[in-house]
Formats: C-alpha cells, structure tokens, sequence
C-alpha cells in the first residue's frame, strides 16, 4: 500500500496534516471522509516526508500502553463511574505523557459532545485503527466494555509476543556490539603498544599482523573517516529501506534468515490470526477487518498480501484462495481458515491458530536463543585467537628464524 501525505479540516476546522496509508488516493480520500474529515490538499508522500506526524510530534503508543489503558478503562467504566470522570481518573494515573495528553483532549471534547470514539480519531497518530473501530463498534452495539476486554487482551498478547522477539534477537546484537568494541580497544590501544617492539625484532611480520597495524593505525588516524563512513552507511541502508523496493527485499530476506525467518513468520501469523478474530468478533465486515490487519504488521510483504486479499474477497473469492496463493501462509492457518469458513466458526478458529502460534513463536525464541549462544561464543573465540595471532605470531616467526 501506498503512503499519502494529506491536509484536512476537521468537523471543529481544525486544520490536519499527517500521512494515510491507503491502495489509491481516491481510497485515502474516501478513509478521511469516513472519519469526518474534509479534504483541503492530498498526494503521495515522498522519501523525505514518509512516516512523519505532523500532528503533534506524537510518539506511537507501545502494545503493554494500550493494554494498561484499555484495563484500567475497563475497571472504571464496571465500577459505575461515567464516561467524563473516567477519562479524568484515566489521564491522572497515566504516566506516558502522549496517552495522557491524548485522554485529557479526549475529555475535552467529549465534554463538547463528541462520542467516544470520534474524540479518539481525533488524536492522529496516537489510538492504533484497530482500537478506533472496536470503540466505534462497542458503542453501536452498546458492548463498549465487552471491547474494551477484548483489546486489553489483544495488545497484553501483542506486548508478550513483541517482548519475545525482541529478546530473541537483542542477545546476539548485544555480543556482537561487545565484540566490535573489544576489537576496537584492542586494535587502539593495545596493538599499538606492541608496534615498537615489532621492529626491534628485526624480522619480516606475517601478512596478518601488518594488516592488523595497518587497521590499527587508520583507525588512530582517521577515526573521523571511520565514523563518518559508519553513519553514511546506516544512513543508506534507511533511505534504501523507506524505498519501495527495498522494503520488499528487505522483507525478504527476513523471511529467508535461518532460524529467525521463521521466527518472523510465526509472529506474523500469530498477530494477523489474533487481530482477525477480535475484529470479527466484534462484527466488523470481514474486508475492513483484513485491511486493518495490513495495518498491524510490520513485514511489507504480508502488508501487500493482505490488501491484495481484501481486494479479491471484495470480489467474492473465498479468504483462503489469496492467502495460499500468496505463498506467506503456512497450510496450518490456511487448513484451520477453511474449516472456519465451512462450518461459519471463524472466529473460533481464528482464535485457535492464534493461541498456537503464540505457543510456537515462545518455542522458536527460546530454540533461537540456545542457537545463538554457543554459534556467537565460538565466533568471539576465534576473534581473541585472531588478535592473539597478531601479537604473537612475530616472536613465533622470530624463534623459528633463528631456529
């Protein structure tokens, strides 16, 4: 899906600017129209202002952030209290001030006169979709806590699943930083005390050691060059990653990694199964509920896949044609799909692949942690025994000389 940069005035004519994601621009306009807003100016957003809120420099809400704000929500509101001085208990006890500025605006206009959910759509940026529209649907049908239970457990699952796959892969980045930086010190500050004695020993150094006093001196004389080579570098690699291409290759290659491309598959069958079914059960139509979906997830292949879903069951074809065809989806989810569609248990089934793949992703982060240990411990082995090498491979050539 494309990203759109749009300005719009709102039903108060506060004026908006922000990003949209949509397939068309006439479809972005149709989503702001749909959520009260007029549209002043709209045009696809460029590498420069891709992503950026415009709003009110808002950070977006953590999955654990809206889990607390949908559980305390839902206290307040069973203890009898009403909609204002809940949102004013709520933005007392909140302590992330985006959500706290946020509720206390919310108030703000609901004490105008503005629902619930239209006060939210309200915060650009801020509430995710799939909350806005399980509000929205929660006050139609006058269920709001049963939505409010619903999506607190939706984003403690969410948060317990991100949390997982953040520990899978920050262990070995941590040992890898720890090793960069030992070879740093030790090529800066160690190795060079060793030079002077080097040439006293007379002999010719092997091919290693003078590469690694060459490293060592154009890192103490060119440190600068070094550095500002690291940040172009990692400046390329986000600029090639905001590209349309390189988001898909890069997508790609996460899904193909050993251990941790499966890994990347199971979260994302796990998140799309979980948010399905909650926005099911809440009885939104099945095609606005897959495109929020695109929404959630962060690998752009699925994102694709999904708006591609939405359009064929648009058409009539049964969600499980696209889905298999897209190549993304194990048979497992595939399989348990069509049975919820034969037997009109969907959100049932949905739910069942979600709890599986919840179990599978914890399964798959402690294998990849006990992978990583030993693979990264013997690569640190060999680095020590490479600087090692450097020192003491001259007094060996040395002894063997005058041998």
């Amino acid at each position: 899906m494309a990203q759109f940069l749009y300005e719009a005035v709102d039903a108060n004519g506060k004026t908006q600017k922000s990003n949209i994601e949509a397939e068309t621009v006439e479809k972005a306009r149709s989503m702001l129209r749909n959520d009260g807003l007029t549209v002043i100016k709209i045009g696809e957003a460029g590498l420069l202002n891709k992503d950026i809120n415009f709003s009110l420099g808002k950070k977006k809400l953590k999955p654990r952030d809206l889990s607390v704000f949908c559980r305390q929500f839902l206290s307040i509101l069973k203890a009898g209290v009403s909609m204002i001085p809940a949102l004013g208990m709520l933005e007392d006890q909140t302590e992330n001030k985006t959500l706290k500025e946020a509720i206390k605006s919310v108030k703000d206009n609901v004490e105008k006169g503005d629902t619930l959910s239209t006060a939210m759509k309200k915060q650009e940026g801020v509430f995710p979709s799939i909350l806005l529209n399980m509000i929205t649907a929660g006050e139609s049908s006058g269920s709001l806590e049963v939505s409010l239970e619903r999506m607190s457990t939706h984003f403690e699952k969410d948060a317990r699943i991100k949390g997982m796959v953040k520990k899978a892969f920050m262990y070995p980045v941590v040992l890898i930083i720890v090793m960069i930086a030992i070879v740093i010190i030790m090529l800066t500050f160690v190795i060079p005390q060793f030079e002077s004695m080097f040439d006293d020993l007379g002999s010719e150094l092997p091919a290693f050691t003078k590469a690694a006093l060459a490293m060592s001196e154009s890192l103490q004389e060119n440190w600068i060059i070094w550095v500002i080579a690291i940040v172009a570098i990692v400046v390329a690699y986000k600029i090639y990653a905001a590209t349309p291409n390189g988001s898909r290759v890069l997508s790609t290659l996460k899904l193909k990694i050993p251990v941790f491309g499966p890994l990347s598959t199971k979260t994302a069958c796990a998140r799309f199964t979980r948010t399905l079914s909650t926005l099911m059960a809440s009885g939104m139509p099945l095609i606005d509920s897959i495109n929020i979906c695109a929404k959630v997830l962060d690998n752009v292949l699925y994102k694709d896949a999904l708006a591609e879903t939405a359009k064929q069951v648009e058409r009539g074809v049964p969600l499980t044609t696209p889905l298999a065809k897209s190549g993304l989806f194990p048979n497992m989810v595939i399989h348990m799909i069509n049975i919820g569609e034969e037997t009109g248990n969907m959100e049932e089934m949905l739910t069942n692949v979600a709890n599986y793949y919840d179990e599978e992703v914890e399964m798959t982060t402690q294998q990849a942690t006990a992978l990583m240990e030993p693979l990264i411990i013997v690569v640190m082995a060999v680095v020590v025994c490479l600087l090692i090498a450097v020192i003491y491979g001259p007094m060996m050539q040395m002894y063997n000389d005058i041998g």
